[in-house]
């Protein structure tokens, strides 16, 4: 694990450089328009470039060394800062330079992400699979904490200048900690051997792989239809709290900060006990039980409840991920991970625009206006929601959850995805 953790530390402190960046440039953005498009053009720039890299990424990790794509990867990131940093500093930072930026830290940054989780299970032994993927939990989840805390903290007194020097330094020791380690590429199998296929075969490489493997494609489509339905309740869960704590934007930061802690506390668990020994029970039954937490957060009528309840379920999400990932890892051969998991997510990331696309006015023209007084659904549902405004939010979210709940206790009930840990070989063995 040594080498990772080396890599661990340096993407750790470059994530909360760039998440107190993301803060403070959303605080600019409000301050500069005082209109939300702005802010919502930056997600859309944040969340396209991603789909447009996974087409092709995944041929050049398998390709190209993988710890000099993660070191471009920062290098871009690092750039993009020095730029914004340098038009502020000069009175021409402009909007549009916000949406740009995002779209090259974006489309460089999840060509980071792919050589980085391909490159996994060649410098961690297959034990830590688990603990591995669990701790990359942690420093997603803890970067979601601190980082808001500290840039809001700190933008006061250094502003947004400070906060991308701040992030620049993060950078340079990010890059500091991929030059002191040597990861390995992995060999060329005849399988991926490229002067066997053509452009492209190697493009559509993943997705011919995934078609060939059902177990595998069993995961894929529970994991599309599972990011669907998370994708419509996350769209809605901050209007919804904020709806039914009278606009208490404190409420809403509680809650998520909670679930934060909570990622940390399940992640750090699995990182020391390493996750359950059938990993297809973290992913079925640690999704089934995650989508409980989301229940009970919108069910709940007291603000002790529903503090319990975002714990809880934040402690129950790195489950599916960690066990998710460790199976992937250990199932599909280091040389073709790039294109497979390329593939992989770019059909799964499909559902979360589309999901944030149809949660708000689903919610907006149907469940809050049948949940009023009169409405179609009041009398059926309003004992237990209420009929003021955010109860059809609170609905919708308990039902898509439930769903969720559901389909994850019935992936139980098909042998190609409940035994896909004992139908698809170990990549050493297939080898």
């Amino acid at each position: 694990m040594r080498t990772f953790l080396i890599i661990w530390i340096g993407q750790l402190a470059s994530l909360l450089g760039s998440e107190m960046t993301n803060f403070a440039i959303t605080i600019w953005a409000w301050e500069v328009t005082g209109q939300a498009t702005p802010l919502s053009l930056i997600a859309f720039f944040t969340q396209t470039p991603r789909i447009i890299a996974a087409l092709f990424a995944g041929v050049l990790v398998d390709r190209w060394p993988r710890q000099r794509l993660m070191m471009v990867g920062d290098l871009m990131a690092g750039f993009s800062t020095i730029a914004i940093l340098l038009l502020f500093l000069t009175n021409h930072l402009a909007i549009w330079h916000l949406y740009f930026s995002a779209a090259v830290n974006s489309f460089f940054g999840f060509l980071q992400a792919l050589a980085y989780s391909a490159s996994l299970s060649l410098i961690v032994a297959k034990q830590h699979y688990a603990r591995a993927t669990a701790l990359n939990s942690i420093q997603m989840s803890g970067s979601y904490i601190l980082a808001p805390a500290l840039a809001g903290a700190l933008y006061a007194s250094i502003g947004l200048v400070g906060i991308l020097n701040i992030d620049i330094v993060t950078f340079i020791i990010a890059i500091a900690t991929l030059t002191l380690v040597q990861i390995p590429q992995p060999k060329q199998s005849q399988v991926s051997d490229p002067t066997l296929q053509g452009i492209g075969q190697e493009l559509t490489f993943g997705f011919r792989y995934l078609l060939g493997n059902p177990s595998l494609l069993g995961i894929l489509i529970f994991l599309l239809i599972n990011n669907l339905i998370d994708s419509i309740n996350f769209a809605i869960l901050p209007a919804m709290i904020l709806a039914r704590s009278g606009n208490d934007s404190t409420v809403w930061g509680r809650i998520l900060t909670t679930f934060g802690i909570g990622g940390v506390l399940g992640a750090a668990t699995i990182s020391i006990l390493g996750g359950p020994k059938r990993r297809i029970h973290g992913l079925l039954l640690g999704s089934a039980i995650w989508k409980v937490g989301l229940i009970t957060v919108s069910m709940a009528q007291t603000m002790w409840l529903k503090m319990a309840s975002a714990l809880g379920s934040g402690f129950i999400s790195p489950f599916p991920n960690s066990s998710n990932q460790a199976i992937w890892m250990s199932k599909v051969k280091p040389d073709i991970q790039g294109r497979v998991f390329a593939a992989r997510d770019l059909i799964t990331q499909i559902a979360m625009p589309l999901g944030a696309a149809i949660a708000g006015p689903l919610a907006d023209h149907f469940f809050e206006r049948a949940m009023r007084t009169g409405g179609s659904l009041a009398e059926l549902f309003g004992g237990l929601f209420g009929n003021e405004i955010g109860s059809g939010m609170a609905l919708m979210i308990t039902l898509f959850a439930g769903c969720g709940l559901l389909i994850g206790l019935a992936g139980y009930a098909f042998p190609v995805l409940r035994e896909v840990e004992d139908i698809v070989p170990d990549h050493e063995r297939a080898t």
